[in-house]
């Protein structure tokens, strides 16, 4: 288990999916993940924010379109924290990224805004304030590791250094090269198997054929991955690659999407079953 009150700058710190209905989509996700879940928005309010919790600490949110221009398809959105959403706003339009959605004052207590890197890649920034991030990471049913699909790797190299002051350290498996973004003495809470603690987020080679935009997804541990792909297929959503073991390091995926069309990865660790 890994417990957290707060982030540094520059790491991401929190997960939010945006959906047309998420009232559904927190029923589908509390079956999935075993959440509780609250929605924070007033009753006669017709937005929702809504926070799943595990072990009554929070671990991702589910949010309608609010603050920015809603995302073509329903989403799952990765928050990045920073010491300021106006100054980091600016920085990645001076980079080269773009502001897709300018600052606001969250419902979930911070301030956002929704940015795109030059490739772009779709991504948000979070400066806390009552909500300091997911306090809960790196168990079954929390989130555990973002990662960045694109067609740029080295122009993405630069823009997220510029932006957040990210290091990388890349090798090569598979015939492409994986990036590992990490922030200067930076150590995370339990480490993020089978990865070291001082990463906070990777960038994939696009494989063969890869179709869509570049992206940024989202894997979320689970005990028993064979057993949750059944749950989502059982509840309407699909399967786009079915439970593979990952050479190596011990692990189990397969990449799912929801009844409400978003795709995220669901990884079982080692000894998680």
């Amino acid at each position: 288990m890994s417990d957290r009150d707060g982030f540094e700058h520059g790491v991401p710190c929190l997960v939010t999916g945006v959906f047309p209905d998420p009232g559904a989509a927190a029923t589908f996700y509390s079956d999935l993940f075993g959440w509780e879940t609250e929605d924070l928005m007033p009753e006669d309010d017709p937005g929702s924010y809504i926070r799943g919790r595990l072990r009554g600490r929070d671990a991702a949110a589910i949010v309608s379109e609010h603050g920015a221009p809603a995302p073509p398809e329903p989403a799952w959105t990765t928050l990045v924290w920073v010491e300021s959403a106006d100054g980091a706003a600016a920085k990645a339009a001076d980079a080269g990224g773009r502001v897709i959605g300018q600052p606001f004052d969250s419902p979930g207590g911070g301030r956002q805004a929704v940015l795109a890197d030059p490739a772009g890649a779709v991504f948000s920034v979070w400066e806390p304030r009552q909500h300091r991030g997911a306090q809960v990471v790196n168990e079954p049913g929390a989130w555990s590791m973002s990662s960045l699909s694109t067609d740029d790797p080295e122009g993405a190299k630069r823009f997220y250094s510029e932006v957040f002051g990210w290091d990388t350290r890349s090798f090569e498996m598979g015939g492409g090269e994986i990036t590992m973004f990490t922030v200067a003495d930076y150590v995370g809470g339990e480490p993020q198997q089978p990865v070291p603690r001082d990463v906070i987020a990777v960038m994939m080679p696009r494989s063969d054929g890869e179709g869509g935009p570049p992206r940024w997804t989202v894997d979320f541990w689970v005990a028993d991955v064979d057993a949750a792909v059944a749950k989502v297929s059982d509840a309407g959503g699909e399967v786009l690659a079915a439970p593979y073991d990952v050479s190596g390091t011990g692990l189990r995926q397969a990449v799912v999407r929801d009844p409400q069309g978003a795709s995220l990865t669901l990884t079982q660790p080692p000894g998680a079953a």
